[in-house]
């Protein structure tokens, strides 16, 4: 096993929904635009110290796409939403 997959795999540890890590671990090959976007805004929250959580993955995405002009990585963003969403499990 390759020194990268098994940072690949590190990766998922730490995320707050094992849903939805397995997930993108399983089919980043079909979503891989969507599943580096999410590693983007992981990371993205990972360097700013903040609490990785469901939420601010989501808030995230958000922001990511009112500041885009591009339709293309507009899509890409709302697919990524979409998944999100729908693996996240709603507040009781």
């Amino acid at each position: 096993m390759s020194q990268a997959m098994l940072q690949n795999n590190d990766f998922y540890q730490p995320l707050p929904n094992p849903v939805l890590s397995n997930y993108f671990r399983n089919a980043a090959g079909l979503l891989a635009d969507e599943s580096a976007l999410y590693h983007s805004v992981v990371a993205a929250i990972a360097d700013a110290n903040e609490p990785l959580t469901n939420k601010a993955i989501i808030l995230r995405l958000i922001h990511e796409i009112e500041a885009t002009r591009d339709v293309v990585r507009a899509d890409i963003i709302r697919k990524t939403l979409e998944i999100i969403v729908d693996h996240t499990l709603d507040d009781l």
